[in-house]
């Protein structure tokens, strides 16, 4: 939402346009320079850090709406988006002191009502996202105050139950690595077996054998070797490799074993 008059209308009339107590939220993690991050949102009326989420429209399935809302926070489309959970627990959606009333009038001069479409439990899709910082362009609308990239290992805290959605995309996450390849638009279209290694580590959060796990790319056709070498120094000449587009996109569809 991009106006004042947009946020009116949500509350107003947002029934007539989205699927009322249904909601997807998306845990969108980056990759950088060895590190693991997390995307996270500061609402203005929110006191506490949260993932980037909305309403269904009426007019789009489950993952149109999360590719939506990724394409909205990140500038990125076509991420690989995974349905990890779907969070339903009677009072998930109780702000907990979270919810700044005051503010929220300040901000919006709308008075909230006890009986609207948006009050009521509501249960939330999770999704995750895996994306390369540098690409990224986090994205503040009109009603949120920041939009920036946390260390998976230093979150501040947050809000509602989405601690235990970050904790639960993360095990999904790690879990489908074991069954796709998952980082292709994490590198550099050319790359090392070491870098490769270290990405797949990073995610995976486990050291991984520096031989076989390359060599097991290889095997399976994921990557594929190239005549050049990248030039660090005398007798450092690690061998470029690239991701096999054909066999890549297949095994996402198909699944393997990768690690």
């Amino acid at each position: 939402m991009e106006s004042l008059a947009e946020i009116q209308e949500f509350f107003d009339k947002g029934y007539v346009h989205y699927r009322p107590n249904l909601t997807v939220d998306c845990a969108i993690f980056g990759y950088h320079e060895g590190e693991l991050k997390l995307l996270l949102v500061k609402n203005k009326m929110i006191t506490k850090w949260c993932l980037p989420g909305g309403f269904v429209q009426k007019v789009e399935s489950l993952d149109e709406a999360a590719a939506r809302i990724t394409l909205w926070r990140t500038g990125i489309g076509n991420l690989f988006l995974k349905q990890f959970k779907t969070f339903g627990n009677p009072g998930r959606n109780n702000p907990r002191d979270a919810f700044d009333e005051e503010r929220f009038y300040q901000l919006t001069g709308i008075e909230l009502k006890k009986d609207t479409w948006l009050t009521g439990e509501r249960v939330s899709v999770g999704f995750y996202a895996i994306t390369d910082i540098v690409t990224a362009q986090p994205t503040a609308d009109f009603v949120s105050s920041e939009c920036a990239w946390f260390s998976i290992d230093d979150l501040p805290e947050l809000g509602f139950d989405h601690s235990e959605m970050v904790r639960d995309a993360l095990f999904a996450m790690r879990i489908d690595l074991y069954h796709f390849p998952i980082g292709k638009n994490l590198l550099q279209p050319k790359f090392t077996l070491k870098e490769v290694k270290l990405l797949y580590e990073v995610l995976s959060g486990k050291k991984l054998n520096p031989t076989n796990f390359p060599n097991k790319l290889i095997s399976l056709g994921i990557i594929s070797r190239l005549d050049e070498k990248r030039n660090i120094g005398a007798h450092r000449s690690p061998t470029y490799y690239q991701f096999n587009d054909e066999v890549y996109e297949k095994a996402l569809i198909e699944g393997l074993v990768l690690v």
